[in-house]
């Protein structure tokens, strides 16, 4: 399991340790499996799979494709409803004929035995369940045709599992921006299998501290970097099985005398070191009064503050905190004092800089401008590029301003914030990229750079975004080849029936609503639906055809939960593209032309993973990642149109901070050319999203490595 975890994490397939021998057969099966599902394997790892004892060849080579077929969704059977699709499909007025004309003839042939005027359509004879098997379908079409289009994606040799375990694991912990669920459940795992051994040197992110702290307290060991009331509580959250980012409620387990005991000794060395630090405490009243009744803390007397923290969750203490004192000064109109209250927590004064200058006075701006400023050395780079790409959308007002939540749920407002003035904002804008420019490591090589990774979106944050195959960060973009869009979206019920229902919405260059194409519409300007699944005990498909000559600027696919589980329910739930040449044939689903696949793990009953939008140039892909309450249930394209435009629009006219940002602050420190496809002479430094074969020597910042270029 943990093999095909770092395979797909990092494209590297770990070296075996067998013995020697002749596994020369292995190498070209290997090559050859890899191949029909759209990878390939490098020289150096098909040598070495070549030079090892038949057996040992052949779990690694098992191994490789099992991770591969599953990151591209080839581990499942995607069958569609109309076997010929997206030949064959009928118009939906005929379908509905055909479904009711079977109804009458299963009753004798009498209509008399269907009610009409309550005839439940989903209830009609052989709808929403597959006529034939997944064998019939693949009998009715040919076999792909291949194409110069279709995806070719490396698969590099990597070193033994546990060095490529131990590097996965100081990455992630060092990481500079918070993990998504995956990667966080995944650094649980690595915790615990590295348990021993290197450490990281420092854990910015307070949620991978509450992951590391939570496996030295289950050994006993003393806990590191805890700095913050707060950071006990999400620790406590962490080992109770819980939410550690506190967004969630967590039910706090019974814990052991001496978990107790360490947990409070550490509230009681942070408020005893900053009695400040209680003012933190109020935030999250209701889960310290949950965590105090589990700890019992008034046993231990030695821990006078520790005591205090629960008495002001209890409101038997007032503390005011930092963010309560600025925002008396900002009610009173002294914002210059504000920014001075806030300037003893960097991060947080650097996060309000906006509302304080629009708030500030002529004469207190300048003021506002340098607290601000002197802040900058001491806030994150996370929250510095934050901050810069929030200056670059701040000139001129936006139709609507869309907020997103951790849990990738947005909402969206009017934006009536008067604009800051353009000098202003130019001032800190090069304050901020001096300082971004500074925090940048030295290299000591030339930086090598793909075309292709210049538009995807700083990873700011990795809850913004889902697992699965070539997923990138919300806002990126990503130029779509081809003549035929491919949305495929297959789900698999735990318990219950479920009806996921795949959809897509058309908008005009307004971002109003011009079409759709889904179970009720099976057919729209030339897109095509492959029709209704409604039941997913063995797993279902539903797949929507878009030939890219559509007239219509944007098109959205999205996926609507009509009936049953969520998706953070059911046992397994993916979307995906491909695409392909109009003439190419073959069956609906084929990995080697599947571009990206993510997961669909998130709260409301709506998923808008990305949308597709037109540009002078040509296609581009713009992922999303967003989730709409919807409704408990019966939720249709129809009912979300307006919803889901304006999201759309939003995230659409948004300027986002970009990787070509990043690699401009370069341009000044180290030698920085664009990648042409050749193979370098020299070592050099490459950032892309796939990692090519390159000199010894060279270090290699793809995809799942992007996150580490950020300044620290």
């Amino acid at each position: 399991m943990l093999e095909k975890v770092l395979i797909q994490k990092t494209m590297r397939v770990p070296a075996g340790t067998g013995a020697a021998g002749d596994g020369t057969a292995v190498a070209r099966q290997l090559d050859a499996a890899l191949l029909s599902v759209g990878f390939s394997a490098s020289r150096a790892l098909l040598e070495h799979v070549g030079g090892l004892a038949p057996g040992p060849a052949m779990d690694i080579a098992s191994a490789a494709v099992s991770a591969v077929r599953e990151l591209v969704g080839d581990h499942v059977r995607h069958n569609a409803y109309f076997i010929g699709f997206p030949d064959g499909v009928p118009d939906t007025i005929e379908f509905w004929l055909e479904r009711l004309h079977a109804a009458v003839l299963a009753g004798g042939g009498e209509t008399t035995g269907v009610d009409l005027a309550r005839l439940d359509l989903l209830a009609l004879p052989g709808y929403g369940t597959y006529q034939h098997s997944y064998a019939d379908l693949l009998a009715a079409h040919d076999e792909l045709i291949a194409s110069a289009g279709d995806r070719i994606t490396v698969l590099h040799l990597g070193d033994p599992v546990e060095a490529e375990a131990r590097r996965l694991y100081l990455a992630l912990a060092g990481r500079s921006t918070p993990l998504g669920e995956a990667d966080l459940a995944l650094l649980t795992d690595l915790a615990i299998f590295c348990a021993e051994g290197e450490q990281p040197a420092r854990v910015p992110v307070r949620e991978n501290r509450a992951v590391l702290n939570g496996i030295r307290l289950a050994l006993g060991k003393p806990l590191v970097a805890v700095d913050t009331t707060t950071d006990v509580l999400r620790l406590a959250c962490q080992v109770s099985g819980g939410d550690v980012s506190l967004t969630v409620v967590t039910r706090f387990r019974a814990f052991r005398r001496r978990e107790r005991r360490l947990l409070l000794a550490a509230l009681n060395d942070v408020v005893g070191a900053n009695r400040n630090k209680l003012g933190d405490v109020a935030r999250y009243a209701e889960p310290w009064k949950r965590l105090g009744e589990r700890l019992h803390p008034h046993e231990y007397g030695r821990w006078p503050h520790a005591q205090e923290v629960f008495a002001v969750a209890r409101r038997e203490r007032r503390v005011r905190g930092l963010a309560g004192r600025a925002e008396e000064a900002i009610r009173s109109g002294q914002i210059g004092a504000a920014a001075s209250v806030l300037s003893a927590a960097p991060g947080l004064l650097v996060r309000s800089a906006d509302r304080l200058l629009r708030q500030a006075s002529a004469a207190e701006r300048e003021t506002v401008v340098d607290t601000v400023s002197g802040a900058l050395g001491d806030a994150s780079g996370r929250v510095l590029c934050s901050l810069r790409e929030h200056f670059g959308n701040r000139l001129a007002p936006a139709a609507t301003r869309m907020f997103t939540g951790r849990a990738r749920r947005a909402w969206v407002e009017r934006d009536d914030r008067p604009s800051l003035p353009e000098e202003l904002v130019a001032e800190l804008s090069a304050r901020l990229d001096a300082e971004i420019t500074r925090r940048l490591p030295e290299l000591a090589r030339p930086l090598l750079v793909d075309p292709d990774v210049l538009d995807v979106a700083l990873p700011l944050s990795g809850k913004a975004a889902e697992g699965g195959f070539a997923v990138l960060p919300r806002g990126s973009r990503t130029a779509i080849s081809g003549e035929l869009l491919r949305f495929f979206t297959y789900w698999r019920q735990t318990r219950r029936r479920t009806d996921y229902d795949l959809s897509m919405q058309l908008l005009d260059d307004q971002f109003h609503a011009a079409g759709q194409v889904s179970w009720t519409n099976y057919r729209h300007d030339g897109v095509v639906h492959s029709g209704d699944i409604t039941d997913a005990a063995k797993g279902a498909t539903e797949f929507i055809d878009v030939p890219l000559a559509v007239e219509t600027p944007y098109v959205v696919p999205q996926v609507h939960i009509y009936a049953g589980e969520s998706f953070d329910e059911v046992a397994e739930s993916m979307f995906g593209y491909q695409t392909r040449d109009r003439d190419q044939r073959g069956a609906p689903f084929d990995a080697r032309t599947v571009r990206a696949r993510s997961q669909m793990r998130g709260p409301g009953r709506v998923a808008l993973p990305m949308v597709f939008a037109r540009q002078a140039d040509g296609w581009q892909a713009v992922w999303l990642h967003l989730y709409l309450r919807g409704r408990p249930a019966f939720n249709r394209v129809e009912d979300n149109a307006f919803t889901t435009a304006d999201r759309v629009r939003a995230l659409v006219e948004r300027r986002y901070l970009t990787m070509s940002y990043l690699l401009d602050r370069w341009r000044g420190r180290a030698e920085v050319r664009l990648w042409d496809g050749r193979v370098p002479e020299e070592p050099v430094v490459f950032v892309g999203i796939e990692a090519p074969d390159l000199p010894e020597g060279s270090e290699v910042y793809s995809l799942d490595r992007l996150g580490e270029l950020l300044p620290g």
